[in-house]
């Protein structure tokens, strides 16, 4: 399931990458200069945006639907033990014998008390 929705979230993230770039701004045409801006829309004049600018908006939806199931999918999968988490849990079973370890003793300090 999660390999699913990783596929999906990438081509969803080049498919709204793509529509980006090929849409064009409102000060693009002559015709948007006199007035005439809805001149490209896809349903008239009565459409209040064509068809690049919703087929956008639907793949922006998709994006933040998948990146929110990825979230999900992520926070309730069971943690697996990662290569640092390794590297610290044998740092302090290291810590850990040298603290419960008699300490060495030096020899040529110790020297008995005469009677």
């Amino acid at each position: 399931m999660e390999t699913f929705v990783w596929v999906l979230h990438l081509l969803v993230s080049v498919v709204l990458c793509g529509l980006v770039l090929v849409q064009h701004g409102k000060g693009a045409d002559m015709g948007a200069a006199f007035g005439t801006g809805s001149a490209g829309s896809l349903f008239g004049s009565s459409g209040s945006a064509n068809f690049l600018s919703r087929s956008t908006a639907v793949a922006a939806t998709l994006f933040f639907i998948t990146s929110l199931s990825l979230t999900y999918l992520y926070s309730h999968q069971e943690r697996q033990q990662g290569v640092m988490d390794k590297v610290n849990a044998s740092a302090i079973n290291a810590s850990a014998i040298k603290a419960t370890a008699p300490a060495p003793v030096d020899a040529s300090k110790s020297r008995e008390i005469p009677k």
